[in-house]
């Protein structure tokens, strides 16, 4: 079945949503989820008693899809698994742009039953030309038109980062932790079975759409790996892929037969294919945020050498030795710089070597410090360390002043800033995400940890290293924001009385 870009658009950007068979037992989920959807919202039930709560909610129902009086661009089937191929026949005979099957079991339950189902659903899709997503899935979410996997996801914000996941729960939940770190998605997509549309076909789609820069991904299995490893390739040349694999040990690969019915790939080729399509492979969802982050915000990273500064004592070695574990080098600095920074650094408790051990009021001379070592021909990178004294709260204003000073500096050498926000307070994991987000207001990744930090870093190298030994096709232009306002979609389907 070949994939049309224009539908997928459509159902992404829908003006006009239906919800099918949506249930009190859920607490009407999917009409909820929906309900600051940008367009038109509608429900299809035929319960009488049903349809009196969905109105009392104040949305509006139709006894049949084939009665909603606008062209529909995305269809959720919330019905028993059962009801389904009727649906999705109203829905071929509507010309809807697609429909996400919300309902579950079909062939991931192993049953004769299940897999029957699957392959009427298939055939009829097929032969129509139909776009399915899932069965066994949430979804799409557009945070800016409004669309949700779940009630719980946020709107407004829309990030660069496209999401492909086949795991709805996963999909939910990078998106939420994912904002609450500063990074919002801008089209994400939990397609379960994948019967129809599969990843292959969602990483073509988001490889061309400009409003994404980075493409995340939560794997469990391909059914067809020479077609995927030939579009990550063609992908992963014009923007960054992370690629987070479900199913990488025994147990996880039996579990992955019963959640979606995905065959697992061996490791052992995956990593290699992997390498070789210029993607960056990742094992944990901090990992795949942290690396995601680090490749919107950082630019090109050129070198493993870092500067580690704003730390004081055993800190700085732990750090050091956290920076070196992830194959990142923290060496001396140049006579030179050693020079320079005599002239103004007291090492009276703390030290100018790298890491620079700046306790007490060496830190008053924090930005002069990091532009010194900054420019040193040794160094690659700057880490800097926001930190307090165990105990003591960091206050908005030192919180400020740290984020400025650093944005300064990062402007000043023009080389990679990530910050690293080490707290020992009674709030420290809300006062931490304070300083990440004001960090990354200014364009500085900022991190939790140092193993966090590091292990971002170093996968950011590892994409850009890949790219230089890989160059890019002359025709295949990485996408770069331009600030350019898009125009809004205009279908040729519609006439000029029928709204924006």
């Amino acid at each position: 079945m070949k994939v049309d870009f224009a539908k997928l658009d459509r159902a992404f950007n829908p003006r006009c949503v239906a919800v099918v068979g949506d249930s009190k037992m859920t607490n009407f989920e999917w009409l909820r989820g929906q309900s600051v959807f940008k367009g038109n919202l509608y429900s299809v039930h035929m319960n009488p008693q049903t349809i009196e709560e969905i109105t009392a909610l104040g949305f509006k129902n139709y006894t049949s899809l084939l009665d909603i009086p606008e062209p529909i661009d995305l269809v959720i089937v919330a019905v028993s698994r059962t009801a389904v191929l009727s649906v999705i026949e109203d829905c071929i005979r509507r010309d809807v742009a697609a429909a996400h099957v919300f309902a579950a079991g079909f062939s991931e339950t192993g049953t004769e039953e299940g897999r029957q189902l699957e392959r009427a659903l298939v055939e009829r899709a097929r032969q129509a030309n139909f776009h399915i997503i899932g069965p066994n899935c949430m979804g799409l979410f557009n945070p800016a038109a409004g669309i949700k996997q779940s009630e719980d996801q946020y709107t407004g914000a829309q990030g660069a980062v496209g999401f492909i996941s086949q795991s709805g729960t996963f999909a939910i939940t990078f998106s939420l932790e994912a904002h609450l770190l500063g990074i919002d998605i801008n089209k994400s997509v939990s397609f379960g079975n994948g019967v129809v549309l599969e990843s292959t076909d969602f990483l073509e789609y988001f490889g061309q759409d400009p409003g994404i820069r980075v493409i995340g991904i939560y794997l469990e299995g391909v059914k067809d790996g020479t077609r995927f490893f030939k579009v990550l390739k063609d992908v992963a040349n014009r923007k960054p892929v992370v690629i987070l694999k479900g199913g990488q040990s025994e147990e996880g690969a039996r579990a992955i037969a019963s959640h979606t019915g995905s065959m697992a790939v061996p490791n052992a080729v995956w990593d290699a294919v992997i390498k070789q399509c210029g993607a960056v492979k990742v094992k944990s969802t901090d990992e795949l945020v942290d690396t995601i982050k680090g490749l919107l915000f950082l630019p090109p990273v050129k070198g493993n050498r870092v500067v580690i500064a704003g730390g004081s004592g055993g800190h700085s070695v732990v750090a050091a030795d956290i920076f070196a574990r992830e194959g990142l080098s923290v060496p001396p600095l140049t006579q030179a710089s050693y020079d320079e920074l005599a002239t103004f650094f007291n090492p009276v408790g703390g030290s100018y070597r790298n890491p620079i051990d700046s306790a007490g009021p060496v830190r008053r001379d924090m930005k002069r410090i990091l532009e010194v070592v900054g420019r040193d021909a040794n160094i690659d990178n700057i880490v800097f360390l926001s930190s307090t004294k165990p105990g003591r709260h960091i206050t908005p204003e030192q919180i400020q002043n740290s984020a400025e000073m650093i944005d300064n500096v990062r402007k000043a050498v023009s080389k990679p800033v990530i910050a690293i926000a080490f707290l020992y307070t009674p709030n420290a994991a809300t006062e931490a995400r304070q300083i990440i987000l004001k960090m990354q207001e200014r364009g500085i990744p900022a991190f939790p940890s140092y193993e966090r930090g590091a292990r971002a870093l170093r996968n950011v190298l590892e994409y850009y290293t890949r790219k230089t030994l890989n160059p890019v096709p002359a025709k295949l232009v990485p996408y770069r924001d331009t600030g350019a306002k898009k125009e809004p979609r205009k279908y040729a389907s519609r006439g000029p009385a029928e709204k924006e």
